[in-house]
This record gives C-alpha cells, structure tokens and sequence, in this order.
C-alpha cells in the first residue's frame, strides 16, 4: 500500500489497523537535542482518545502511547522516533454482520475493488483510529514548532445548523464542552440537537476552525508545493473531511481585487497586512500573518438506521450497522487538524532552512569569514 508517509524533511509514516494489536507512527527527521518524553505525546491524544463524552464512541482506549526509539535521557536523538498505542478494546464481532457487504458512506467498496481484499473490523487502515498515529507524530511537530513561537488555536464552529457568535467568543470556553465550542450558548444548542440526532440513529456534520500563529515568512514554495496546497493534502487527507477553505475560502467568489487584497503597512518596523483575506498565505508562501483554515467534516457514516446498499456478490441488500460509533466526528477531530497542519509547517520550517546560501553558511559558521 502506497501512501501511508507524509513530508519530506520533517517525514511520517503511520501504520497499523483499527482491530490489529496498535496504530503508531515513524517520525523521520527529528532534529536531535529536542526535549521530548510520552507525556508531551500523551495530552494530544488525550484530546483525541474515544470514550470522553455522550458524543463519541464508547470504545473504552486508553491510548497509552509508547516511544519506542529515537529518545534518549529524555531528548530526540535525531535517529527515527517510533511510536506504538496498543488497541485495547477491539470488539470484532461487532462488524461481523457486515463483512460481505458495503457501508454507505465508508471505503469498503472501494478498498475491495482496489486491493481485492478488505479488513471489514472497523475498517482496517480506513479507520479513523488510524488518526491516533497522526496525533502521536503531530505532537512532536507542535513540541518543536513551540521552540519558533508557532502556536495553534482549533475549535469546532459549526455543528449541523448551530453556528458560534463571534460576539461571544471565548477560548476558555472550548475545553469546557464536549463538542469543543468557543460560545457556550452555542455549544448547548449544539448538544440538543446532537441528542435529537442520535435518538433517530443519525450522525451530524460540522465545522472546524484552525488558528495559526507565529508563522515566519517564507514557508511554503512558490509552485507546487505551496504551503496552502501542503495543508489542504494533509487535512484533506484526514478521512472525514470533505473541503478546507483558506483565508477567505470561497467568499472570494463575490468579491473584487480592492476588497480581497490585503494592503502592506508598516508596523513596529515589519511589514504586515491592514487585512488577512488571503489567510496568511500568498503565492504558496506564508507572509506572517495568521493562517486561518476552515474545514468541513462529514456527518458520521456509521449510522444505526437501515440503510440499502450491496454485498460482495453483487446484490441488493440492507443492513444495519452495530459496534460503536461517534455521532459526531469533528470534536474528536480538531486535534487530527492541528497536528496535520503542524506536520506541513514543521516539514516546510526545515526546508526553508536550505533555501539561501548565507543560511547555509550560518549553519557551517562560515558567514563571518
């Protein structure tokens, strides 16, 4: 299977199945002197792990993760950092009802018909469990852009037809619900209508909103591995989501160059921006400002209703999904976000290093000669 490794420099490679004995992650790239231990992991999949709320599944996963190489007297050695969570409470039966037939809304067609094989316990490699070897790496990205100032700020935005007042916003407030809103009037609104959701057995969809700061300028290339479409592949790759909006996203459509371009200024002796319409990112590369991205997150597919769809034989067929399953992937979902995207940085941090000569010649002391 192709696909399963991410960036060039700063390099991951996630790996294991949602019934298998763990999901991990190789992180390549490290630099070496980084201080890192499993607790710095550990509250980023803390933030992720199922079984937090009425609003996720309740499999019951500790997500213990393990660092297994690549750390030594507490610091990265730069060598590869592995990194294991053993699964815990697989439930295998549960999909034993579905495995000649097809989820509506899930890969199981497409990875029967791509690999003629396919891991029907909760999907293998098409989990969303497999996000928690994304959360694991992503972490040590985060631990090693905190060293440049880059800090992120993710929240959910939107849940069904719910949306947060900006009026009210409140960063405080997003650790104190479940759904991980900045409005708490908002989030209570939210969590009715999720109730009334899962008791028709039906999933929502939602939205996510991802704060970058600190950024320097430069980050990204100016043609095809543009810093936006970097973020876009990471994010896009996460298996819910459907779309990612940058800056302004698809306002643009209605607006014109006098009101969508960001005017240059002066300030404190930098150049910045009197507006961030184009969301900290210009020509693929970053200018400084804030990188704001939207996402949208599919409604969960595993639903409990009868739903019609085919089996392996090629016939019609109902079915009725058992197991457990969150009603809602997005709250979840906001830490797979931030470490995708901290990921793309870190990985473009580390080739901006290289890209002028008197960099180069810094490293090797040779600028002052």
């Amino acid at each position: 299977m192709a696909g399963s490794s991410i960036g060039t420099l700063f390099r991951v490679t996630t790996w294991g199945e949602s019934h298998g004995a763990g999901i991990g992650a190789v992180v390549d790239g490290c630099p070496a002197g980084l201080p890192l231990c499993e607790e710095d992991i550990q509250k980023f999949l803390d933030r992720r792990k199922p079984g937090s709320s009425q609003f996720t599944t309740q499999r019951k996963e500790s997500d213990c993760v393990k660092i297994l190489s690549g750390v030594f007297e507490a610091k990265t050695t730069g060598t590869p950092i592995s990194l294991m969570i053993p699964n815990t409470s697989q439930i295998s039966k549960d999909y034993s009802n579905i495995m000649d037939s097809y989820r509506p809304g899930h890969a199981d067609y497409g990875f029967d018909s791509k690999y003629g094989f396919r891991d029907y316990r909760g999907g293998g490699r098409s989990s969303g469990r497999e996000t928690a070897g994304r959360v694991a790496a992503g972490a040590i990205a985060i631990k090693l852009l905190e060293n440049f100032g880059i800090t992120f700020l993710t929240y959910v935005d939107q849940v069904g037809p719910v949306k947060i007042d900006e009026s009210r916003f409140s960063v405080d407030e997003i650790t104190k619900n479940a759904l991980n809103m900045p409005d708490s009037v908002a989030a209570k609104e939210a969590e009715a209508y999720l109730a009334e959701k899962m008791s028709e057995k039906d999933s929502s969809g939602a939205s996510i909103t991802c704060k970058i700061q600190g950024c320097p300028v430069g980050l990204g290339e100016p043609v095809f591995d543009k810093m936006d479409a970097k973020l876009a592949q990471a994010i896009v790759s996460i298996g819910a989501v459907k779309a990612i909006e940058i800056g302004d996203g698809k306002s643009v459509v209605s607006a014109t160059g006098t009101s969508n371009n960001d005017a240059f200024h002066m300030e404190d002796g930098q150049v910045r921006t009197l507006t961030n319409h184009a969301g900290g990112i210009l020509g693929g590369m970053t200018n400084g400002e804030e990188i704001l991205l939207h996402i949208a997150v599919k409604p969960t597919p595993s639903i409990f209703q009868e739903q019609k769809t085919v089996n392996r034989q090629h016939e019609d067929v109902t079915m009725t999904i058992a197991g457990r399953h969150d009603p809602i992937i997005a709250p979840r979902a906001c830490v797979v976000v931030e470490a995708m995207s901290a990921l793309m940085i870190a990985d473009a941090l580390m080739q901006n290093a290289v890209s002028r000569l008197d960099n180069l010649q810094k490293v090797y002391g040779l600028l002052d000669r």
